[in-house]
């Protein structure tokens, strides 16, 4: 076989293997848990390409930047083991924001042909505190352009009024200029699964709904059902993974008995608990709150430990020391590793902090 039939073959697998991933068929290569699709029959979750991105989601807490930078970290050096080749992740973007708390990546995966985005949720001293705070959050934010929908002000505005929103934005457009009009894969786990949906819903309304897709670990709700119904127009190629008796997927509440006003997840949940022993992947129905699902756990057995560990990868900050500290002294080391030359990258990536950005190449802001 000549070198242009294998690269036609190749760039046919890994379309397929995107393809595979988000529209739901079966994937015939390495086997997972169970997975119970009773609910849905025309919707199959895929538990091997699931896997890699929730590595993405994991590797995005590392505080330390110079390993991102080279991709040696160790959340970094899993994400081909489940893959179709060997042809790898490449690094285009790390976008920092000290002052908000702030962290994301932005690179293409060549195995599956796509753009992957990766955001970082909270690095807080105490992860209770964050929830205990999350539950009092209102919903007080008009969603422009979408009539009756309300969204959390605080998820919203990490996103929306930050240095993430243009940063990564440029940064796909630049990956999408460089490698065609590939897809962009979203990804995120608790906060930085609020954030993630956030920015799939901004990326599929400028590059379509087709080109965008969008998985998220633990996240909490975002919006109202009416938000929850224009985000599903917009991103059909959405799916939450829940963990066990994880308590973040339950808040901010849900109450039933105020289907208008009260908080309300976007489908489709997809439920990892233990059923006899056996770790089972339950797709839920299309409405966004199965009460067969996570929401079928009784409050009292609600856990944090749960929201820790999703499909077997530790998925929290490698460090809980201040974030802010954390985050300088990590811009610091790499700032100084980058003036001296001690690390190297095959290509240019743009180190974006607060709001300049500092280059390994001047061509890479083309």
């Amino acid at each position: 076989m000549g070198s242009r039939r294998l690269v036609a073959a190749a760039a046919a697998a890994a379309a397929m293997a995107v393809f595979l991933l988000l529209s739901g068929a079966s994937h015939g290569g390495r086997r997972g848990p169970s997975v119970n699709n009773s609910n849905n029959r025309t919707f199959v979750f895929n538990y091997t390409l699931a896997k890699t991105i929730v590595e993405y989601a994991s590797a995005v807490y590392m505080t330390d930047l110079t390993a991102l930078y080279s991709w040696t970290c160790s959340r970094c050096n899993d994400l081909t083991k489940y893959l179709f080749s060997k042809q790898g992740f490449e690094i285009r973007c790390i976008i920092v924001d000290i002052r908000n708390c702030l962290q994301a990546f932005i690179g293409v995966d060549h195995n599956l042909n796509a753009v992957i985005v990766a955001i970082r949720g909270t690095q807080e001293n105490s992860v209770q505190n964050w929830i205990k705070d999350l539950v009092w959050k209102q919903v007080d934010l008009n969603y422009p352009n979408m009539p009756n929908a309300k969204v959390h002000t605080g998820f919203y505005s990490a996103y929306n009024n930050t240095l993430l929103r243009p940063a990564i934005t440029n940064a796909v457009r630049k990956a999408r200029r460089l490698y065609g009009d590939i897809s962009v894969i979203v990804t995120g786990h608790s906060m930085g699964g609020a954030m993630a949906s956030f920015c799939a819903l901004d990326l599929a309304i400028s590059l379509g709904s087709d080109s965008v897709h969008l998985m998220t670990f633990g996240q909490p709700r975002i919006g109202n059902a009416a938000f929850a119904s224009y985000f599903e127009q917009y991103v059909p190629s959405a799916i939450r993974v829940t963990h066990e008796h994880d308590i973040v997927p339950h808040l901010p509440p849900y109450f039933f008995f105020l289907p208008h006003l009260t908080y309300h997840h976007f489908p489709r949940e997809v439920w990892e608990h233990n059923v006899d022993g056996n770790t089972t992947f339950r797709v839920c129905d299309g409405s966004g709150e199965d009460p067969n699902c996570c929401r079928s756990v009784f409050a009292l057995f609600l856990s944090v430990s749960d929201h820790l560990t999703y499909m077997g990868v530790e998925i929290a900050a490698d460090d809980w020391s201040s974030c802010r500290i954390v985050m300088a002294q990590s811009v610091e080391r790499l700032q100084l590793c980058l003036a001296s030359n001690i690390i190297m990258s095959k290509n240019p990536v743009d180190i974006i902090i607060a709001g300049h950005s500092v280059q390994t190449d001047p061509s890479s802001s083309s």
